[in-house]
């Protein structure tokens, strides 16, 4: 059995929010797009959604704007396959019961989407691989930010949201049909650009 596992897809990342994500309304339409697959399908969707410890910034503060779930998406009410767990760490299944939660239900393969990237995206992902599950990723249902380091230099959002997905198919996720389909339809382009 499938499950998809949605990643923070939360007001935070959204143009107005503190850690605002290059292309995010593209993002969320194509997540929005596996989320109503996955009800189509009766398939399991864990809502993972982030909430930043006292201490630390202000972004993610439960109960605050940015702290809520995108418009249009979130849990259904009363959906038996639909269930949130919420974290404070970048992976979704350190300190939750996602693992058990998806043993529980015969999981054996996730599609994970959502937000940062080469954060809680990556986290996740790795965590699944060591779970003994199998990793799909839809790169154009994630999202990343510009990072920077004085020594080590820049990489723009999209250059970051690639390298993740590359580090992680490395480690043995796969890339969704639907992204191979892409490009397959479009054999001149660099495969490594529609990462």
């Amino acid at each position: 059995m499938s499950a998809l596992i949605v990643i923070d897809v939360q007001n935070e990342f959204s143009t107005h929010g503190q850690r605002p994500v290059p292309g995010h309304e593209a993002a969320l339409a194509a997540i929005r797009r596996h989320v109503a697959a996955a009800r189509a399908e009766a398939m399991p969707i864990a809502w993972v959604r982030h909430h930043n410890k006292p201490n630390e910034s202000s972004a993610f503060v439960p109960g605050s704007w940015g702290a809520e779930f995108s418009p249009g998406v979130g849990p259904e009410g009363g959906a038996v396959l639909e269930k949130e767990f919420l974290k404070n760490v970048y992976g979704a299944f350190t300190g939750t019961d996602l693992g058990s939660w998806l043993s529980d239900l015969g999981v054996r393969e996730v599609l994970i989407v959502g937000f940062y990237t080469h954060g809680c995206v990556s986290t996740t992902s790795r965590e699944a691989i060591m779970a003994g599950l199998d990793v799909v990723l839809d790169p154009e249902a994630t999202g990343a930010c510009d990072i920077e380091h004085p020594v080590l230099g820049k990489l723009t959002a999209d250059e970051v949201r690639r390298s993740a997905i590359l580090q992680l198919v490395n480690l043995g996720a796969r890339l969704s049909s639907r992204t191979h389909a892409m490009s397959e339809n479009n054999s001149q382009a660099d495969p490594i650009q529609k990462v």
